[in-house]
C-alpha cells in the first residue's frame, strides 16, 4: 500500500469552490484526507513539498480523436496517453470515429481494456449514435453503455435525418444515456471552411453562416424537449448558438454545452494567409464570437472545455486550405491554453478549471474531478505563472498540426498523477 502526501501545496477545487493553501493526504491510490490551511503532514508519511504551486484534480477531455483503430500513423492511444499525462490529462474519452467505428459493445471493450493496459492515464470511449456513423440506423446504445461508453456521439457528422435522432434521443432516455451532437444546418454548412463574412470572400474560401449553427441547435433542442433526453451541444462556436442555450435551460431542459479550446483562443484572422493548422471545423468565429464564448465560461453557460483533439499528418495538413485536413491537436497545450483566459480575460482559476474537472465529471457521472477524501488521486501540479513557448515539434502527439506552434503562454505541468501513479514529471 503506497502512502504519500503532497504538502504546501496552493489547492484548487472548483467542487468545493476552494483556493487556498493545504496539503493532501494520498492512500493506495485514493485521496484519504485534505487538510486546508499550513497543518503538518502526519508523521512517518513520505512527503512531497509542492513550493507553492497548484494542485488541482486531473483534467478531463471529453472530445478526443486518436488513430487507433484504423489510422495508426496519425496517433494511437498510447502516443495520445502519453500527451495527455504531459498535458495534465488524467482521463480522456476517445470519439467513436475510428476504422472500424465505435459502434459496438466490443469495440467499446477494446478501447478501454487497451488503454487500461497502458498504464498512463484512463482511457474511456464514446460510442457512436448510429450504425457506422452513417446517420441512419441506430446503434447499439444500450449494450454500449452496459460495457461502459460513457456518451453517445456521431462526433463531426451531423445526423441529418430528423426521424432517426429522435429515436436515438428516446431509446437514449431508457438508459439516462447523454446524447451529443455538433449543431450545424448540414445544407448551410456543407463544403465550408471557414466563417462567412468579408474575411472569408476575401480569401476566396466558402463560408459557412454564424445562423446553421443556430439552426441546427433549435432542430436538436425541439427534439430534446419532445424525448426528454440529457443533452450535450457539442463544440458551440456562436454567439446566437449561445442565446438560443440559454433559453433552453430557462425552460428547464436538461442541456450541457461544450467549447473547444481553440475557440476560446483564436478568431477568424488567425487563418492569416491561408494557416492550414488554423483550419478547424467548427471554422474559427469572428472575435465577438470569441468573447461571447469566454464570457459564458465565465457566466457558467458553457459546462465543459475540450482539447477537441484531432491530430492530422503533415500531408494531410500542407494542402490548400480548402483541401487541408480540418482539426488540430491540443492535449499538450490544454491547460496553458485555459489559462490564458486567467491572464488575459481576468476568468479566475476556479472558473478556468471547473469546465476541465468538475463539469465533465458531473456531466459523465465520473468518480473524479475533485478534491475531496475518497476521490480517485488524479491529481496535477502545476505553475500558472511560468512562461512556456509551444513548440510542436517537441509535442508527444504523433501528429504536430497545433495553431499554438510558437506561441507564448503562462502555465507550466510539474506532475501529473493518476490512481497516486506518477505518470509526467517535469524537471
Amino acid at each position: 500500500m503506497t502512502v504519500f502526501a503532497i504538502v504546501n501545496a496552493r489547492l484548487l477545487d472548483p467542487a468545493s469552490d476552494h483556493d487556498g493553501p493545504g496539503s493532501v493526504l494520498i492512500e493506495d491510490g485514493r485521496i484519504a484526507d485534505v487538510a486546508r490551511g499550513t497543518a503538518a503532514a502526519p508523521s512517518g508519511v513520505e512527503t512531497l513539498d509542492a513550493d507553492g504551486l497548484c494542485l488541482a484534480p486531473g483534467l478531463i477531455d471529453i472530445r478526443v480523436r486518436t488513430g487507433e483503430p484504423g489510422a495508426e500513423p496519425k496517433e494511437t492511444l498510447k502516443s495520445a496517453a502519453l500527451a495527455a499525462a504531459a498535458g495534465g490529462v488524467t482521463t480522456l474519452v476517445v470519439q467513436p470515429d475510428t476504422d472500424p467505428a465505435i459502434d459496438d459493445p466490443a469495440m467499446i471493450d477494446f478501447i478501454q481494456r487497451r488503454g487500461a493496459a497502458l498504464g498512463l492515464v484512463n482511457i474511456r470511449a464514446a460510442g457512436a449514435a448510429t450504425k457506422a456513423l452513417g446517420g441512419e440506423r441506430m446503434a447499439e446504445i444500450g449494450l454500449m453503455d452496459e460495457a461502459g461508453a460513457l456518451y453517445f456521439t456521431d462526433g463531426d457528422r451531423v445526423i441529418r435525418n430528423s426521424r432517426t435522432l429522435m429515436r436515438v434521443m428516446s431509446y437514449a432516455t431508457a438508459f439516462n444515456a447523454l446524447i451529443a451532437c455538433r449543431p450545424a444546418d448540414p445544407w448551410l454548412a456543407e463544403g465550408a471552411v471557414a466563417a462567412s463574412g468579408e474575411l472569408a470572400t476575401r480569401l476566396g474560401l466558402s463560408g459557412v453562416p454564424a445562423v446553421a449553427e443556430r439552426i441546427g441547435l433549435e432542430r436538436d433542442l425541439a427534439l430534446v424537449e419532445q424525448t426528454g433526453v440529457r443533452f450535450l451541444v457539442d463544440q458551440i462556436s456562436t454567439e446566437g448558438a449561445l442565446g438560443t442555450l440559454a433559453r433552453a435551460r430557462s425552460r428547464g431542459l436538461e442541456v450541457a454545452a461544450s467549447v473547444s479550446i481553440n475557440h476560446l483562443c483564436f478568431n477568424e484572422v488567425d487563418i492569416g494567409d491561408y494557416r492550414t493548422f488554423c483550419r478547424l471545423d467548427p471554422p474559427l468565429r469572428p472575435e465577438s464570437d470569441r468573447q461571447a464564448l469566454i464570457e459564458a465560461v465565465r457566466d457558467g453557460l458553457i459546462d465543459v472545455i475540450t482539447s477537441a483533439h484531432a491530430p492530422a499528418p503533415a500531408e494531410d495538413k500542407r494542402r490548400p486550405f480548402a483541401q487541408a485536413a480540418p482539426g488540430a491537436v491540443g492535449l499538450e497545450t490544454l491547460l496553458p491554453a485555459v489559462l490564458s483566459l486567467h491572464h488575459e480575460h481576468g476568468l479566475d482559476l476556479l472558473e478556468v478549471l471547473r469546465p476541465l474537472t468538475q463539469g465533465p465529471a458531473a456531466l459523465l457521472g465520473l468518480d473524479a474531478g475533485a478534491l475531496s477524501p475518497g476521490a480517485p488521486a488524479d491529481l496535477v501540479l502545476f505553475d500558472p505563472s511560468a512562461p512556456v513557448v509551444i513548440d510542436a515539434d517537441a509535442l508527444r502527439s504523433k501528429s504536430k498540426n497545433t495553431p499554438f506552434d510558437g506561441r507564448r503562454l503562462q502555465g507550466r505541468i510539474r506532475t501529473t498523477w493518476v490512481g497516486g501513479r506518477q505518470v509526467f514529471g517535469h524537471g
